[in-house]
């Protein structure tokens, strides 16, 4: 008996669940002002994406396939929203953008498949390192007249680790600056300016999927670039 594989409708139905379990996670660490509904309509459309995307031959599940898709939307609602304040939009779109490294970093699992230990270990290190890029990216007042770039809470950091992550930051600026022309305009658009992927694309003349690709490698060569220094841990 043939198995028919499952339609985009059967796929949306079935993710009906996984929609309201990330909106409920991520609205108990919002303010009361946001409407639970909106974080389960821009899930909606995460889920309508991955529905459309899904390869059923590549043998994953479907959930775990949406999981980045749907929480994504999610935050890329969020960051349109008008009703933050800096620290909260600041926390919103270090989950967006985190999220958006772990999707990639998951679907690049998918692509290689089971690797060794040593692989496995390096690949772990690369992500560790560019989400810690992302931290302070986000974190980031662009280059206004101190040429500093800020942190979430100062208070909660003790004056050393104080100056450290700022000399950390300060050191991530002239990374990107040096970054190849096209990795360093697209950095500055999205963290910078607040662009989405497409837009920031559009800047440097790709695509919304290239753009996504070329973030997640320009991440990476800049956590790489960190590490060398011997900064951030």
């Amino acid at each position: 008996m043939t198995c028919l594989s499952p339609t985009t409708e059967d796929l949306i139905a079935q993710g009906q669940g996984l929609v309201r379990s990330l909106a409920a996670r991520i609205h108990s660490k919002l303010p009361r002002s946001v409407d639970m509904d909106d974080l389960i309509a821009y899930g909606q459309l995460g889920l309508i994406e991955a529905a459309r995307d899904f390869d059923a031959a590549r043998g994953n599940q479907f959930s775990t396939y949406a999981y980045y898709r749907i929480r994504g939307a999610i935050y890329d609602g969020l960051s349109k929203m008008s009703c933050f304040g800096r620290a909260h939009y600041e926390a919103v779109r270090y989950e967006q953008m985190a999220n958006e490294t772990l999707r990639d970093s998951a679907e690049e699992d998918d692509d290689h498949g089971i690797c060794d230990a040593e692989t496995n270990a390096q690949r772990f290190r690369d992500v560790s390192w560019s989400l810690f890029v992302v931290y302070l990216a986000t974190r980031n007042r662009g280059k206004d007249e101190s040429n500093d770039m800020g942190v979430a809470d100062p208070s909660s950091l003790t004056p050393l680790a104080a100056i450290i992550q700022r000399e950390t930051s300060q050191r991530l600026l002239e990374l990107i600056d040096n970054l190849p022309a096209g990795e360093a305009a697209l950095i500055r658009a999205i963290y910078f300016e607040g662009l989405t992927f497409e837009e920031a694309g559009r800047r440097v003349g790709i695509g919304k999927s290239w753009a996504s690709r070329l973030h997640a490698k320009s991440l990476q060569r800049l956590g790489r670039l960190l590490r060398s220094c011997g900064l951030g841990g």
